[in-house]
């Protein structure tokens, strides 16, 4: 697919600077993109590249806009403008395409109109599939699933039995969304399982990386809102819930009934205790543990930035003497009140 420049700047409702006939194939960045590219301009530490780009036009800020002689579309957010351009012009290729005749499908299954299932996918006992959707090979969707339509499972996806998908939601490989939360009693040294009976329910426009687990509830719903992103490698334990617009980076872990805001972002490599309430509007610092809830917006970080490993050696040290050092400190304290 090809856009003139015109047409871009219409679908972003951009200010448009140059040949407004330019076709436009692709997107890339300012160093590598050829003539018939677009660019974009979103941090500043690259304007060094904007003079040099062989970029055939450039998305940019009014501000940065302003020495630039070239083609270019003039946004409000040039990483937004570059994002929906990119979708626009994306050549992905389809999860699957037609029905393939080694897919396994249930009679009781229903389809909707222009599903598309890959090679030996198998389809359970009551699974509605909406329109639209695509099913990649090697995919399993267990009993009574529901996928909304225009959802797309990459290859290898396994949805165990009762997981709602909203519409136009994107999982990719190898992740399993319904497996069994870590839940067990312990009777006197021996763990006895406790059956997971509840679901999964996953709300529209969500998008879940590769490998990637969400276990289902152990007696109501794991809950996914709307636009949710997960990125690979994140856990999301029984009974968990994740507000609308939360994103969560790479190696995270919710765990278990733990309610998290909307529009929170979890940096990667962090860990979230269970039973937590976490409020709207945080951002977790990546690599942070956090073991009691967050009532106010904002930032929280509780790693530490990396250093020599000798040094690391002597401030871990240090850092097991803390409690012994405060106990010393306030006798001083006392002591020096008292000679005042």
């Amino acid at each position: 697919m090809k856009m003139t420049l015109k047409e871009l700047g219409e679908m972003l409702d951009a200010r448009l600077q140059g040949d407004e006939q330019l076709l436009i194939r692709s997107v890339g960045t300012l160093e590598s993109a050829q003539a018939d590219q677009l660019s974009f301009l979103a941090n500043s530490k690259y304007r060094s590249q904007l003079e040099s780009t062989q970029a055939g036009a450039v998305l940019l800020s009014e501000k940065e806009a302003k020495d630039f002689q070239g083609n270019a579309l003039i946004v409000k957010d040039p990483y937004v403008a570059f994002a929906r351009v990119a979708q626009r012009l994306d050549t992905t290729p389809k999860a699957a395409t037609g029905i393939h005749a080694s897919a396994q499908i249930d009679a009781t299954a229903q389809l909707g109109q222009g599903v598309a299932i890959g090679a030996n996918a198998v389809i359970g006992a009551g699974v509605i599939v909406g329109e639209h959707c695509q099913i990649g090979p090697g995919c399993v969707i267990g009993e009574h699933s529901i996928l909304g339509s225009n959802t797309r499972l990459w290859a290898n996806v396994t949805l165990y039995h009762d997981v709602h998908l909203g519409q136009n939601c994107i999982i990719h490989s190898g992740a399993v969304i319904g497996s069994d939360g870590f839940g067990y009693a312990n009777d006197r040294g021996t763990w006895v399982k406790i059956p997971q009976t509840g679901g999964v329910r996953i709300g529209d426009n969500v998008e879940i990386g590769a490998n990637t687990a969400v276990d289902r509830g152990a007696l109501g719903h794991t809950e996914i809102g709307d636009g949710v992103i997960l990125d690979n490698q994140v856990q999301i334990a029984h009974n968990a819930i994740i507000g609308k617009h939360t994103a969560i980076a790479g190696g995270s872990i919710i765990a278990g009934s733990t309610k998290l805001g909307q529009y929170c972002i979890v940096g990667g490599n962090s860990a979230i205790a269970g039973h937590l309430t976490i409020a709207d509007g945080v951002h977790v610092s990546g690599g942070t543990n956090v073991t009691s809830e967050i009532r106010a917006p904002g930032t929280y970080s509780s790693s530490t930035v990396a250093m020599e490993n000798k040094l690391w050696r002597r401030n871990t040290v240090r850092f097991r003497q803390l409690d012994d050092l405060f106990s010393r400190v306030k006798v001083l304290e006392k002591q020096q009140n008292k000679e005042d």
